[in-house]
């Protein structure tokens, strides 16, 4: 299982919406100098929520630790970037082969372009609706593992209470 730290922003049923705790990378977050992730942070400064299932039974505003299967989160990787780049290179390597006789390098070119932007295009097509039909998949989903007290008094400390 991959881990990471939440809270929980709300409760309903058998799930609950959690919203991920940002670590800062390094230790020089909000000073002058440094390598500027603070910078970034602050530009884009959006929430992570999501939903998890609450087996249990954690309440809005406690600190928990989410997990993911890896092997899942492993798989949908390869799907998602490994796909579409298999399917690019398939579709220029098939529209080179239906090339007539004799074309000139334009036409090669032109034909190996058109064939890995419809192989682009159809992996694209192929992933939205395998996604669709996996993202009820138990496995796919985070599950909150356990509370974390320990959470609360790093996040206390961070803010000088």
């Amino acid at each position: 299982m991959i881990e990471e730290h939440a809270i929980v922003v709300s409760v309903s049923g058998d799930d609950a919406m959690l919203e991920i705790i940002r670590k800062k990378p390094c230790g020089l977050c909000g000073k002058s100098r440094g390598c500027g992730i603070s910078l970034w942070g602050k530009l884009f400064n959006h929430k992570s929520e999501f939903r998890a299932t609450n087996s249990i039974g954690a309440k809005v505003g406690d600190m928990v630790i989410v997990g993911v299967d890896e092997q899942a989160l492993l798989k949908g990787s390869m799907k998602i970037y490994g796909m579409p780049l298999l399917a690019l290179l398939v579709g220029a390597l098939l529209a080179m082969a239906f090339l007539p006789a004799g074309a000139s390098a334009i036409q090669k070119d032109t034909y190996a372009v058109i064939g890995a932007a419809v192989g682009l295009v159809l992996s694209l097509l192929w992933l939205k609706g395998h996604a669709v039909g996996q993202s009820w998949n138990p496995s796919h989903q985070p599950v909150i593992l356990r509370t974390d007290n320990q959470a609360v008094v790093n996040l206390t400390c961070e803010r000088g209470e």
